[in-house]
């Protein structure tokens, strides 16, 4: 199977070892978004509900480099600091994906890279 990575500028670069998408045969795995600006690769100010509105737009662009949308998405993985940002969180999650419920799993975890409250990932068909 040939692998494809994907990348786009309208989402942060990656800050590690890793790409912002792999297309693997159907299948596009994400990897995780915090909100970082895709210009200033500096963490957006503000709540909860703001770092993932900054989330939600960049893994909106990931996946239109790969040529798919929300529509496409199989299933998404929420990494959450504070579990309470949840109700916030799944606010604007929800409001991305309308009547399309992707599988989903929600972790609480100690901390997030750059001090991000959220982190999103999601697998995605072609």
């Amino acid at each position: 199977m040939r692998l494809e990575t994907i990348s786009t500028d309208k989402a942060a670069a990656a800050i590690g070892p890793y790409s912002q998408a792999v297309r693997a045969g159907e299948l596009i795995f994400c990897s995780g978004q915090i909100a970082l600006d895709p210009v200033s690769g500096e963490l957006v100010p503000g709540d909860v509900k703001a770092q993932t509105e900054r989330v939600m737009e960049s893994i909106a662009a990931v996946l239109a480099a790969a040529g798919v949308g929300f529509d496409n998405v199989v299933k998404s993985t929420i990494f959450l600091v504070e579990m309470g940002d949840f109700a916030a969180v799944n606010e604007v999650y929800g409001s991305r994906f309308g009547d399309h419920k992707p599988a989903r799993s929600t972790v609480a975890v100690r901390s997030l890279p750059r001090g991000a409250l959220v982190e999103i990932e999601v697998v995605a068909k072609a």
